[in-house]
């Protein structure tokens, strides 16, 4: 049987699990960055673990010279409230529709998402720690200047991989430094890596998150 999308809070593209199948698979939700769409991180999944049913989605907002964003930056670290706001409350609802109306296992998903895609992440994750297994957070920050009210001391459980280059030009490494020094005060399964790449995935990054992934999903999910 032919999946398709589902009708949802946000337009994205399907990618089952090529693995033999169960009747629940492990899912991982990628959230490009700004000025892409949902074809951008798909062509991660030749080097991601088989067992995963991917959804990718795209962001709401059209981005003036092409693509998408998640909201309108008005500094580094300040996004537009009211479309981050927006956002966070579509991709909420989304990642609940995901667990629902697909084959998925709801007590194995995962989010990795890139630069605008990873505060997002990270967003939705520090705020709603149990919906999730795992997050990659590659090259982005933990968006302190929001509304969100991060559930610090409820963190025991969530896996957390935070990568940054050291050279990255749009969102500096002292963010992801940051990201670091807030998340190694809680109880989080949390590991971080710094890279020699600006703001980008390097073959190295992609090795290691990918390798972190394949160790998540051999985990029962009672143990995570």
């Amino acid at each position: 049987m032919v999946l398709e999308p589902i009708k949802t809070t946000l337009v994205h593209k399907i990618l089952p699990s090529s693995a033999p199948q169960a009747e629940q698979q492990p899912a991982l939700i990628l959230l490009h960055g700004r000025g892409t769409d949902e074809d951008d991180l798909l062509g991660l999944a030749g080097y991601l673990d088989p067992r995963f049913f991917i959804v990718s989605a795209r962001a709401p907002f059209p981005f003036p010279n092409g693509g998408f964003a998640w909201y309108q930056i008005l500094e580094v670290g300040t996004p537009d409230p009211q479309q981050f706001d927006e956002s966070y409350r579509r991709l909420s609802q989304f990642v609940e529709d995901v667990k629902v109306k697909y084959p998925v296992d709801p007590g194995s998903v995962f989010l990795l998402g890139f630069s605008m895609g990873s505060i997002m992440s990270l967003a939705l994750s520090l705020t709603k720690p149990g919906a999730f297994k795992g997050v990659i957070a590659h090259s982005g920050y933990i968006p302190e200047n929001t509304s969100l009210r991060f559930r610090w001391q409820e963190l025991a459980g969530l896996g957390l991989f935070v990568a940054h280059g050291t050279e990255d030009p749009v969102i500096p490494i002292e963010f992801g430094r940051r990201a670091r020094e807030l998340l190694s005060k809680t109880r989080a399964d949390f590991v971080y890596r710094e890279y020699p790449i600006g703001h980008t995935i390097s073959e190295e990054s992609l090795s290691d998150f990918s390798a972190w992934l394949r160790k998540k999903l051999d985990v029962p999910g009672d143990m995570k």
